[in-house]
């Protein structure tokens, strides 16, 4: 059964041969694939959508090789193309087949109402619809530029911002989506406090029962590299794609034994939006992470070196001397550093080591290639439902783990920064804060944010933790005693 949906698909560099014949050129399908993708300037990793009728629509897809586009990391360009395609595919079931230069305004609202009100649509949040409207926005605003229509089928509205210095604002329109929904939950934060996340992690990871003892019958051999995977992100703040792009060059080994915090660079290509940071990690967790290199990943490596899986890799990146990381791509004669790949090459990344050729990905799976983040976001939901079976009514996201870093570490760093400014006279105070900051601008950094503005949500989750604390001590029944009555005689 052929569904009618608009497909995503990513644009690659080789494929096997069909056995059948095609409608088309088969050239593309060779491996002179690649010197055409370069010809017609397609760049390899990037989305394209296929019609419910297998059209490739190329104005439409030129769209992802815009300059716009190209600047966005992979994520975002696919999380727009999911975007634009459930719009294409509602124009093309719900409103008798238009396509996307058909579209009018009347079908953007039939949209809101379906995506947001209908009771048989999916009844989407606020601030996912807003992350919809803003990618079909960004398509057609770049369609109506680009000549291809004459207006956009999203109304659009404007919104007077301040901008520039303090001391010399001026105000701009900004046309934005008329349709944007006010109930984005701004402010509410997602979070899984330290004890919260450790059963989380054990009942839903590990496969404990629900009093924190091993479960019979589980099987999960991955458990103890799941749950490291999942102490590293709740320890240092890292976006999923960041984690799963780290390298063996990446983490300081040769101090895993350590106490106190390591740091390691995490380089602009693997980091969204190029935030190029230090990131922090405990010592216990990275002895976690070095005995999964040591144990674990060492094994399904050794079984897939016999096996020859890395001697089939096509046109990989190999890294020829471990101790410098310069990849040089398999039939070129150019070297790259490893820091300056993105995702999709370090996913075909080898290192020629002593017993032969080994992935730079940290992050193996059982046949020893590199997880993928679809592979990770299935491991949460396994552990979810494992959480739902044992009766543990918690359940986690990769993000949520970036939250409570944020949150438990900036609480503890607030708590420490206002007791020892508690102990000093002004003029120390301004000292004490020129020098060592404000833990807001340091957790602002760890998370790789661009402006302190996006780090603030987070004070409102601990100005909730303080409510609760001081609503604590309000007493739960404000009725006087009964016994209690004024000079009158009368109940006071």
């Amino acid at each position: 059964m052929i569904v009618n949906v608009w497909r995503v698909r990513a644009t690659t560099e080789e494929f096997d041969l069909p056995s059948v014949g095609l409608p088309f050129d088969a050239r593309l399908l060779t491996e002179d694939r690649g010197e055409w993708l370069r010809e017609v300037g397609q760049e390899v990793g990037t989305p394209f959508l296929v019609s419910p009728v297998f059209e490739y629509d190329v104005v439409l897809n030129s769209f992802f090789q815009s300059p716009g586009m190209r600047m966005r990391a992979a994520s975002t360009q696919f999380g727009y193309a999911r975007d634009l395609a459930a719009f294409l595919t509602f124009l093309w079931v719900a409103r008798q087949r238009k396509g996307w230069r058909d579209a009018v305004e009347e079908d953007h609202l039939a949209y809101l109402v379906w995506r947001r009100r209908d009771d048989e649509g999916p009844r989407v949040t606020g601030s996912t619809w807003n992350r919809e409207v803003a990618g079909v926005d960004a398509f057609y605003r770049w369609a109506v530029r680009g000549g291809h229509m004459e207006t956009s089928p999203i109304p659009q509205a404007a919104r007077r911002t301040r901008v520039g210095s303090r001391l010399a604002y001026r105000t701009v329109d900004e046309q934005r989506p008329a349709t944007y929904a006010r109930d984005t939950g701004e402010g509410r934060v997602a979070w899984l406090p330290p004890a919260e996340y450790r059963v989380w992690r054990d009942v839903g990871v590990r496969g404990f029962d629900a009093v924190g003892l091993p479960r019979s019958g589980f099987r999960g051999r991955w458990a103890a590299r799941n749950a490291t995977f999942c102490d590293l992100m709740v320890r240092t703040g890292l976006r999923l794609a960041e984690q799963c792009a780290l390298t063996v060059f990446e983490v300081p080994w040769w101090t895993s034994q350590s106490g106190g915090y390591l740091r390691f660079w995490l380089p602009a290509a693997v980091a969204k939006g190029g935030s190029a940071r230090w990131t922090y990690v405990p010592g216990p967790v990275l002895a976690d992470v070095d005995g999964f290199r040591r144990w674990d990943r060492a094994e399904v490596v050794a079984d897939a070196q016999a096996a020859g899986r890395y001697a089939r890799w096509r046109r990989p990146w190999v890294v020829e001397d471990g101790a410098r990381p310069w990849a040089r791509r398999v039939g070129s004669s150019f070297r790259v550093a490893v820091e300056r790949l993105g995702l999709r090459e370090r996913r075909l990344l080898l290192v020629d080591g002593p017993g032969g050729l080994e992935p730079a990905m940290l992050w193996l799976g059982e046949r020893g290639q590199p997880l993928s983040v679809s592979a990770w976001k299935e491991m949460f939901a396994s552990a979810n439902r494992r959480c739902r079976t044992a009766g543990v009514r918690l359940a986690c996201h990769a993000h949520m783990l970036r939250h409570t870093f944020a949150v438990v570490t900036l609480e503890q760093l607030q708590r420490g920064h206002l007791a020892a400014l508690a102990e000093q006279d002004s003029r120390q105070r301004e000292h004490y804060t020129r020098v060592f900051g404000d833990p807001l601008d340091w957790v602002r950094r760890r998370l790789g944010h661009r402006s302190v503005v996006t780090t603030m949500i987070y004070l409102h989750t601990l100005a909730e933790l303080e409510m609760e604390t001081r609503m604590a001590l309000v007493p739960g029944g404000w009725d006087l005693p009964a016994d209690v009555v004024d000079e009158s005689g009368d109940a006071a």
